[in-house]
């Protein structure tokens, strides 16, 4: 996984697209939540503008209790999110879609309605300082360690492995988005 996207779940397609979101229930998780609110709200900025106290938004105290209220029919949509996979990756289980299934929802019923654009799990980073002899060894060693020694690689990144790439502005858009929206530069 290389980061997060946001998604909007609808359930048995009542909503079938974001023109049709207004006309709905749509639960939102805590502002805080940076897969199911910051992202989504900032994500949207660009096209669909909503606001987070826009009437159709139900808003939530915790993840579970607004999946729950997409599970009994409180809302016909939740914002969630899913994990992000490089390209050519094969997708991976997780996030809201997963959490739903566990609380008895099957996944044929759940249709992702929108997907964000990328939050990417931060970048690996080396002092600038640093040596250049120093830094070309260590990039040959992170490009190569996933593929040469697949367990000592899982020992760093166990949880938001990604491998290692070069980073760029277009990478890191979203993470600047929702920097814009919640110090009020957004909107």
């Amino acid at each position: 996984m290389i980061g997060i996207r946001s998604v909007l779940l609808t359930r048995d397609g009542k909503v079938p697209d974001l023109a049709a979101m207004e006309a709905h229930r749509v639960a939102m998780v805590p502002p805080d939540s940076v897969g199911g609110s910051l992202l989504p709200l900032a994500g949207l900025a660009e096209g669909v503008m909503i606001a987070k106290d826009a009437p159709f938004l139900t808003h939530a105290n915790s993840a579970a209790a607004a999946e729950t209220m997409l599970v009994d029919g409180e809302a016909d949509a939740i914002f969630g999110w899913m994990p992000a996979v490089a390209d050519g990756q094969p997708d991976v289980a997780g996030g809201t879609v997963a959490r739903l299934e566990m609380a008895g929802l099957s996944k044929a019923a759940l249709q992702v309605v929108w997907t964000s654009g990328l939050l990417r799990y931060g970048p690996h980073a080396v002092r600038s300082d640093l040596d250049p002899e120093a830094k070309r060894r260590l990039t040959v060693f992170l490009i190569n360690l996933r593929s040469m020694s697949p367990d000592v690689y899982d020992l760093l990144e166990s949880k938001h492995s990604g491998g290692f790439a070069v980073a760029g502005p277009k990478d890191y858009a979203m993470a600047a988005a929702i920097v814009r929206l919640v110090s009020g530069n957004g909107r």
